[in-house]
């Protein structure tokens, strides 16, 4: 509140009024001015002076004080005359602090509306303009005076003009304020930001409304174009994740389209050219000008108007040079087509691919080039449909860092397939390509590659029938991954097999087999790490004999005839040491196997997880095998259970590799096998040619009872001659005639060429002449001397 004070001084300067507002001021009460000079309370040198001949004047004086302090004022004057004509002078007089606060702000008013770029406006309280500024006129395109005295109805457009006019008068009434509100201005090209705010006086009156208008199109445009750029990383990002762990060409080119349709354009698709779609090498750069390209994937941003417009999936297709396929994939050069009018003057209108783009109004379209190692793989098409802007430059330059990123994961997943199929195919060479099939044996087996990279695994197994009927199974792990592990596997493999027909028994071979890996290792002066079990079964006697070096226990499943199901348990056998650590013996367990029982054998890719250790793996694979066998289970679906329930689909991107063998151990029919036991006398070579004669004639193979009987004879004979103790006489008759004789002596037989003079030493000779095959192998207590012979109508 600014006080004024006023004075009346006749023409001899002497007071002739001295308001109440002047005693307040000056504390001097009137009776005590009228009729001084105004002089007399000037604290100054300067006098209150009339400038000549004018009729108003404004100055600044000091006053003093009745307790004697000066008091500047704002003076302003007139002259005027009383009723009979006498001069006067009419002074008032205003504090100058305030005064000076006010004529501050005012100026700052003045200056915020003249040079301020924000649009503003005052109105009253019908919520008319009273006070614009120049900003604000430009921003209305009209002049000041077609504002002043109107409202927002009469200047905006219809639904934003009643939108604003509805704000206004919710801000008279309740007094908030409203700020950065933004819309758009009267031309509707871009955007400004609206704040209003209630004006009210000293007394708390409201008086109108306050309004400021910003142009805010620059910022907008510029938050738009940082907001694209984030949405441009972004999209990188999401491709270069989506594509990161990928290794085969149709999931990449599936990822890429899925990962662009909609966030950068309505359609997208990739074509390959043929070989490289097939796993091939790309053509060279002359090869480029007359190529098939097969299309991999398309995907769709919006419902086609019809599934006859668009491409057979399948269908390899040519273009040619003067085409914008043509010519992208002969130059390597990207393409950018920004209205339909351009698409048309590059494509040739009759190619039927232009009638699908017409089918689904594509108006801009990508086209790029997908390259690595300056090879083109492919192409891939991007395009935008109505209601999408079209595509630029900025665009562009984006679209080639895609298909940059997309040509070199396919061009590595190209690779990678290829050695990936060379690795296989040399370790599935490594495995067994076909099991034998023997009486009383039923094997099944199953190998999964793993599906964690290229490198192959060390996972191996075998089925190695032995001398008389028996069969050995084998199953182990190399350690590490990649060829050396492969062609280690490879080496063991063949050395099992190798010591197998040795006929040792399983701890036997485990200890050569240890020795071996010696010579066999992986890189030189480091030992062969790798897990092995052995088993070997008889199906005549029913007796399955294993080993093991550091490997998972065999799974044995047997039959309860009481409850008449079926129960799985790990085989207790001693751990034994892995191949290639030294010092530790390997032990043997003589199991009497059930008819009709199973053994499983497996790796530790079948029951190895990330979420739990091998003994829980273990636990659950004895779960599984339990329900899913019985007598008359198929062995193949029993494998196909097992890995489908142990290792399902959705676990299998980072597992390692796994071989399973499963195999029904069946006991031959008691009358194909005879055991006789004699005393070590001289007379039962003739008992024991006796019991072979008759024996052949029950089983119908009378023409082989001359030369066993020969070859018993020899063999019993020198275990009389040498043994001490009981001699035993074994036959089986199985896919060929096994005949073994075991006596408690533990010295094997060696086989010597006999002299002219000599009486002895022809033994050996005639059956190693005479038989298919022969040997000998230890047994628990002495040895025991076998032989085969062929049976007639089968092969020898």
């Amino acid at each position: 509140m600014i006080r004024v004070a006023t004075l009346v001084l006749d023409d001899a300067g002497r007071i002739a009024f001295w308001s109440p507002m002047a005693e307040t001021l000056l504390g001097r009460p009137a009776a005590e001015t009228l009729g001084r000079p105004v002089g007399d309370f000037t604290a100054g040198p300067r006098p209150v002076t009339v400038p000549a001949g004018a009729r108003d004047w404004r100055d600044t004086v000091s006053l003093r004080h009745r307790d004697g302090h000066p008091v500047s004022f704002e003076l302003r004057g007139a002259p005027l005359r009383s009723t009979d004509g006498a001069p006067f002078l009419l002074i008032s007089l205003a504090e100058s602090g305030p005064v000076r606060a006010v004529e501050r702000d005012l100026a700052a008013l003045e200056g915020l509306l003249t040079a301020s770029p924000l649009g503003i406006a005052l109105f009253d309280t019908e919520l008319r303009y009273v006070r614009v500024n120049e900003a604000l006129t430009r921003l209305h395109h009209l002049p000041e005076e077609d504002l002043v005295g109107r409202t927002v109805l009469d200047v905006l457009p219809g639904a934003r003009a009643r939108e604003v006019y509805r704000l206004q008068q919710e801000i008279l009434r309740s007094g908030r304020t409203v700020r950065d509100l933004v819309t758009q201005p009267p031309d509707a090209s871009g955007a400004v930001s609206v704040s209003f705010g209630r004006l009210t006086d000293a007394a708390g009156n409201t008086v109108g409304v306050s309004g400021t208008v910003l142009d805010i199109s620059e910022r907008r445009e510029a938050l738009a174009k940082v907001e694209r750029a984030r949405q441009r990383l972004a999209l990188l990002n999401d491709v270069g994740t989506a594509l990161g762990d990928l290794l085969d060409v149709h999931r990449i080119c599936q990822a890429l389209v899925d990962t662009l349709v909609s966030r950068f354009g309505d359609y997208a698709g990739v074509a390959l050219i043929a070989p490289v779609a097939h796993g091939g090498e790309p053509p060279r750069a002359e090869d480029l000008a007359d190529v098939v390209l097969t299309p991999v994937t398309m995907a769709t941003g919006r419902q086609p108007p019809g599934e006859s417009h668009l491409p057979p999936p399948d269908e390899d297709f040519r273009f040619g040079a003067g085409t914008i396929f043509g010519a992208v994939l002969t130059s390597g050069t990207p393409h950018l087509a920004r209205t339909r009018e351009e698409l048309l003057a590059d494509t040739d209108p009759d190619d039927p691919r232009w009638r699908t783009a017409a089918a689904l109004d594509i108006h801009s379209m990508l086209t790029l080039p997908l390259r690595a190692r300056g090879r083109v793989l492919g192409m891939l098409v991007i395009s935008q449909g109505p209601g999408r802007r079209a595509f630029d430059q900025e665009d562009l330059a984006l679209a080639m860092e895609l298909a940059a990123r997309a040509g070199f994961s396919l061009d590595n997943a190209r690779l990678y397939a290829r050695e990936r199929e060379g690795a296989l195919m040399l370790q599935r060479s490594l495995l067994p390509q076909s099991l034998p099939t023997l009486p009383g044996i039923d094997v099944s087996h199953r190998y999964v590659p793993s599906r964690s990279g290229a490198e192959i695994g060390g996972d191996w197994f075998d089925v190695i029938p032995l001398a008389g009927g028996r069969i050995a199974f084998v199953i182990g792990d190399v350690t590490g991954h990649g060829l050396r592990a492969a062609a280690t596997m490879g080496q063991l493999r063949t050395a099992v097999r190798t010591l197998a027909w040795l006929d040792l028994t399983p701890s036997e071979l485990l200890h050569h087999l240890n020795d071996l890996g010696r010579d066999i290792a992986q890189s030189p002066g480091s030992p062969v790490l790798a897990t092995c079990v052995y088993a070997v079964y008889d199906p005549a006697t029913g007796v399955c004999t294993l080993a093991k070096a550091g490997h998972l226990p065999p799974v044995l499943v047997c039959e309860d005839p009481a409850a008449g199901t079926w129960a799985a348990r790990p085989v207790d056998l001693p751990s034994g040491a892995p191949l290639g650590v030294d010092g530790v013996p390997f032990e043997e367990r003589r199991l009497d196997i059930a008819d009709g029982s199973l053994l499983v054998l497996y790796t530790d890719g079948l029951v190895e997880s990330r979420d739990e250790d091998l003994s829980t793996g273990i636990d659950r694979l004895v779960e599984v095998l339990g329900p899913a066998t019985g007598r008359g289970a198929r062995l193949d679906g029993i494998c196909e259970d097992v890995i489908g329930a142990m290792r399902p689909e959705a676990s299998e991107r980072e597992s390692d590799d796994l071989a399973l063998l499963v195999a029904r151990l069946s006991r031959l029919p008691g009358d194909r096998v005879l055991r006789r036991t004699f005393p070590a006398e001289r007379q039962v070579v003739w008992h024991a040619r006796r019991a072979v004669r008759d024996t052949l004639r029950a089983w119908g193979l009378s023409a082989v009872s001359d030369a066993a009987e020969l070859l018993v004879s020899e063999l019993v004979t020198n275990a009389v001659r040498h043994a001490h103790g009981p001699v035993e006489v074994r036959m089986v008759h199985g896919t060929s005639l096994l005949v073994e004789v075991t006596d408690p002596m533990p010295d094997p037989p060696r086989e010597r060429a006999p002299g002219l003079e000599d009486e002895g030493g022809r033994g050996l000779p005639l059956v190693a002449q005479e038989s298919r095959r022969w040997g000998t192998r230890t047994e628990p207590v002495g040895k025991t001397v076998w032989f085969e012979l062929s049976l007639p109508g089968l092969p020898g």
